[in-house]
């Protein structure tokens, strides 16, 4: 299930589609984690991929205005470059298992989630902050890209002000545009 969803996520045309069958793939994982006795991987796969990641990788798809429906630029054929990547990606799985099929890996014992807390807040934890300002810059980027009006002058030269309106006027008055007429945050009283 986790394989046919992850092909899905690639060749389906649609992106919110894509997301929503990588949605399907990550829960698919975490019940590989569960069959494999590892719940607390299986819950944070959850969780944080599942429950955060994709929520934010959709909304950054929305945000950008990104085409939700088919592209055309997506649509070039590729599969006979799929096919040869995917038979030798097989190949060599095949030739792996072959090769390692009667090894056995003994482990001093078993992980638990308190050295696992262990490896990631007193020695990955600065790879795991850095990841978490990565992920924020990319989402205020994407809010950034979303809004091309924030910041920006018109052709004449005016202020947009906060929100998009008249700027201030050659005396410095706020919300007095081109017209004379004054805005909601001009400094008048109701």
């Amino acid at each position: 299930m986790a394989v046919g969803a992850g092909a899905l996520v690639v060749t389906t045309r649609h992106l919110v589609r894509a997301g929503l069958y990588l949605v399907v793939c990550l829960g698919a994982l975490a019940g590989l984690y569960l069959v494999l006795t590892a719940e607390l991987v299986a819950w944070v796969q959850v969780l944080i991929y599942v429950g955060a990641v994709v929520v934010l990788l959709l909304f950054a798809v929305m945000l950008t205005r990104a085409p939700i429906g088919a592209s055309d630029d997506l649509d070039r054929p590729g599969w006979p470059a799929a096919l040869i990547g995917g038979g030798t990606g097989l190949g060599l799985a095949a030739l792996l298992v072959d090769a390692f099929r009667w090894t056995r890996v003994d482990l001093p014992e078993p992980g638990t989630a308190e050295r696992l807390g262990e490896q990631v807040f007193r020695t990955w934890v600065l790879p795991f902050e850095v990841l978490s300002v990565l992920l924020l810059a990319a989402l205020v980027g994407a809010v950034v890209l979303s809004r091309p009006d924030i910041g920006r002058r018109p052709a004449d030269g005016r202020s947009l002000g906060k929100a998009g309106g008249p700027g201030p006027d050659a005396a410095g008055r706020p919300g007095v545009g081109a017209g004379g007429d004054q805005g909601a945050d001009a400094g008048g009283h109701r």
